[in-house]
């Protein structure tokens, strides 16, 4: 296994979070810290890094990590926990058979781990009961791209967005959810101005600010809109008759449906007006160089597969693809979807690109590996899976690094499914989230820094993830705990790989044959790599076959891997969400992502600026919503569906339109105590993909009225228990937002619990005893220990000042007033979390300094000018002021 770097030397590995798949400069610093900047000379990303990648140094510490296995929650030896899983998996198999275990994996595991998971459970369990939380994210895209290719296969690479002289982005908020490719983008339409840039989401996003025309269509009508577009591919003479000739099927009957997609029918079920989607015809239309980028926006439906679809039914059509700057593009979620889908990681897949469903795909790879079992079909898909566990059908499940407890539809009842389940295994870094307080073993896992593997990238890019420091404890790299149990479970010489290298190997061994049975997944030239070559390797695009060059984009000649050879258009109908509103559930939910955050938080979490930018769970309502529900900004909302109910934060806004609402997922029980979006929304799915329906619940709102709000700052980690708290990371403070439905009888007994201080420690406070109003500091050796502020109505406080005197021991008396000493401008929402800038300062100086640019402000403040994250939200600040600066 790699060895850590010596302090002080830079380490070139990959970034952990979204599917770009940056490369990253770690440079130890001997003392479990490293400092980090983008590595210049990797392809995805060229030194540029987002705002998360920017703060992964601040993510590496040790605090609440998992250190030792622990069986029903007692520390135990390794060889008690191995040995205690594979019996239990065993047992389960012998009398109720191996459809009765299940994996639930993760985009976050590398694709060794990847790997040695599915080839335990598919080769030598003999189910296809693994699955991943990819399949919350990218099912749809795979399930599209096998319908048209034959395989789950990306066409394009980067470089196509920056050579395209249009691109479409659809359903995928880019500056937030991929910011590195957006700033990518965007210095491409900067250096060619006569680039455009189409936005279609419901929402007006940060990535909006970039656009030339947005459309903020219908939620779910992608179908529709794409249906139109081929319709008028046709009928404006843009069809490339030889390329589709020679190298699709299914033209006529595509086009047959195409047809029907009138522009009055399509302005109807769109929601956009015949002017709006006539110009975005005519934009994709009159430039060639096009690429359609695509994301969760279109995969998160029920009827996600046809949206893909639809997408690549233009492309195939007008023979744009696989050439530079044209092609559509999905880009994936996590850092390594690519390498989990590539490896099988599906309960629908096998290993490198082919079908459980082939017999000679099976036989193939059973062979190849000497597997006792092969499955004959395909396994639970995730939402299925933890039903299977509710009812009793999975007698053991094995979790490895992920949260389903938080981040699944019908999160509650997937819980509760956990917790029924006879034998639960967890492997993860983190000792205490949602889904290990369920489980009956906890195994410790290496993680970032420690880990060393490979991932892929959206481009199908292979990049190292090196280690750069010791793994802590008795934590284990993830393919050797599942080697560890593959061997107890009597397998000793199918999982006798002693380096992550050796796994690496095999598995690019296992792809020159799936390419010899007609799979286009091929790095059979890497199969001969020594572990040093392995240790060096350089970041390089698929396929890397045997003898050829490798990389490059794909299908531009043709070579889909159907048996034919040949793609597929198919005829598509618009479907609308599974589920309708009614009166009595009038609002579609939509729910995403924030900028600075990642998943449930887990990592992201423990950065005090990454917390800065949001730092409580929230709804976007648009006005004329809110007012006719009676909510107030900055109040809290009751969100309630069928399955649930949260309490959020009320963002009056009109980025969201009529109808619809919006909530970002990362919350969990562990960060707020009514965040947990996912148990809202419904478990429909995609009847193709499994892929969950994550932007369209049906929910009703009201007004939450607590008798009291609430602020706080505390220096150790709080206690809440009211009906609404959210607490967030500061650099040297816990931050709390409260809400309560009943007044305490003793505000100073009340905070002492909050903060768990003893009764000794002295207190200093104003309590108004007519109204819920108290201030209350704690002062330990002169120093404000903590501090609560509380009020009938949202608490009015400069948050971000406030905040900074207590981190710098500001006198108490002060700070009761919800202001510091010196009265200090309030910087407002933190917009540039690399420099700590607020809206009010960036709003400020273009007011005072007739600013006009993002790049004066960055001259002006330094806001924009590190990771470059904040951009889209500073441009949308200056859209604001255009009016005023124009007229002056």
């Amino acid at each position: 296994m790699t060895a850590p770097a010596p302090p002080g030397c830079p380490v070139a590995t990959a970034c952990p979070y979204c599917g770009v798949g940056c490369g990253v400069l770690a440079t130890p610093d001997g003392f479990g810290g490293a400092a980090i900047k983008g590595d210049p000379d990797h392809p995805a990303n060229f030194g540029r890094l987002c705002s998360k990648g920017s703060a992964l140094g601040e993510t590496i510490d040790l605090e609440g990590r998992l250190l030792e296995p622990r069986i029903n929650g007692a520390p135990a030896p390794w060889d008690d926990a191995i040995s205690l899983v594979a019996d239990r998996f065993r047992a389960a198999i012998a009398e109720h058979g191996p459809d009765s275990v299940a994996f639930y994996v993760s985009g976050q595991l590398l694709t060794e781990d990847y790997y040695a998971a599915n080839k335990l459970m598919k080769g030598f369990i003999g189910t296809a009961n693994i699955d991943t939380n990819s399949r919350l994210c990218m099912a749809s895209t795979v399930v599209g791209h096998k319908r048209a290719f034959g395989a789950d296969t990306v066409p394009g690479t980067y470089e196509d967005l920056e050579e395209a002289d249009c691109v479409v982005l659809v359903g995928s908020n880019l500056a937030w959810c991929h910011p590195v490719l957006f700033q990518r983008l965007a210095a491409a339409k900067t250096a060619r101005p006569g680039m455009k840039v189409v936005n279609i989401d419901p929402r007006r996003t940060a990535t909006s600010a970039l656009a030339d025309l947005s459309l903020r269509l219908a939620p779910g009508s992608d179908v529709a809109l794409f249906n139109y577009l081929l319709n008028q591919i046709e009928a404006e003479g843009a069809v490339d008759a030889s390329f589709v000739e020679a190298h699709v099927t299914g033209f006529p009957e595509a086009m047959a449906e195409a047809r029907r997609a009138t522009l009055k029918r399509t302005a109807e079920i769109t929601g956009l007006s015949p002017v709006e989607i006539e110009a975005f015809a005519q934009l994709w239309l009159r430039r060639e160089r096009v690429v359609t980028v695509f994301s969760q926006g279109v995969n998160q439906s029920s009827a996600g597969v046809d949206k893909v679809n639809a997408i690549l039914n233009c492309h195939l059509a007008t023979g744009r693809i696989g050439r530079p700057g044209m092609g559509p593009f999905s880009v994936t979620g996590q850092p390594n979807a690519m390498g989990g889908r590539e490896v099988g990681g599906l309960a629908t897949t096998l290993a490198c690109h082919l079908d459980l469903t082939v017999p000679e795909h099976r036989e193939g790879v059973r062979t190849f590996w000497n597997a006792p079992a092969m499955p004959q079909g395909n396994g639970l898909k995730a939402v299925d899976l933890f039903r299977a566990s509710a009812d009793g059908r999975i007698k053991a499940l094995w979790i490895m690094s992920t949260n389903p407890a938080v981040s699944l539809p019908e999160a509650d009842d997937v819980a509760a499914a956990i917790a029924a389940c006879p034998f639960v295994v967890v492997s993860d870094i983190i000792a205490d989230t949602d889904t290990t307080r369920l489980a009956d073993v906890l195994l410790p896992a290496t993680g970032w820094g420690e880990k060393s593997g490979t991932v892929t990238n959206s481009e199908r890019r292979i990049s190292r993830q090196r280690p750069f420091l010791p793994a802590p404890g008795q934590a284990r790299p993830d393919w050797r705990i599942i080697a560890d149990v593959g061997a107890a479970m009597g397998w000793p010489e199918a999982f006798a790989w002693e380096s992550e290298a050796a796994v690496f190997r095999e598995h690019a061994a296992l792809s020159g044959v799936a390419s010899s049975l007609g799979g286009d997944f091929d790095i059979s030239g890497l199969k001969h790599l020594g572990d040093a070559e392995y240790d060096a390797l350089d970041p390089v695009q698929w396929p890397v076959p045997h003898h050829g060059e490798p990389g490059g984009r794909l299908f531009g000649e043709g070579g889909f891997a159907t048996p034919d050879g040949r793609a597929r258009m198919l005829p598509l109908v618009h479907r609308a969400p599974a589920t309708p509103l009614s009166p009595e559930w009038p609002f579609r939910l939509n729910t995403g992502r924030v900028r600075d955050h990642w998943h449930t938080m887990t990592r992201t979490a423990k950065s005090a600026r990454l917390s800065a930018h949001m730092a409580e769970p929230y709804l976007e309502i648009h006005p004329d919503d809110a007012a006719a529900a009676g909510i107030e900004p900055a109040t809290l909302v009751s969100v309630e569906s069928p399955f649930a109910t949260a309490v959020l934060r009320a963002i009056v806004t009109d980025r969201t339109p009529r109808g619809s609402v919006f909530a970002p997922m990362h919350w969990t029980a562990i960060t707020a105590a009514r965040g947990r979006i996912d148990a809202l929304v419904g478990a429909e799915t995609d009847p193709l993909s499994g892929q969950p329906e994550s932007k369209a619940q049906p929910v009703r709102l009201s007004p939450f009225r607590p008798a009291w709000y609430g602020f706080a700052l505390s220096r150790r980690a709080p206690l809440p228990t009211t009906a609404y708290w959210a607490e967030a990371r500061g650099p040297a403070h816990w931050r709390v937002e409260l809400a309560g439905t009943a007044q305490p009888a003793d505000w100073v007994a009340f905070a002492r619990t909050l903060f768990d201080l003893p009764g000794t420690v002295e207190a200093v406070s104003v309590i108004d005893s007519a109204r819920p109003v108290a201030r209350i500091a704690f002062v330990v050796d002169g120093r404000t220990e903590a501090l609560l502020l509380t009020s009938d109505a949202p608490v009015e406080a400069a948050r971000a000042p406030l905040a900074e005197a207590f981190d710098a021991g500001a006198e108490a008396r002060p700070m009761l007033s919800g202001r510091p000493a010196g009265n200090r401008p309030d910087p407002g929402p933190i917009v540039c979390s690399c420099h700590g800038i607020g809206a009010n300062t960036i709003a400020a100086a273009i007011a005072a300094e007739g600013l006009s640019t993002v790049e004066a402000i960055g001259a002006a403040l330094g806001a924009g000018t590190a990771c470059g994250s904040c951009r889209p939200e500073i441009a949308t600040l200056l859209q604001a002021f255009q009016p005023e600066i124009a007229a002056e």
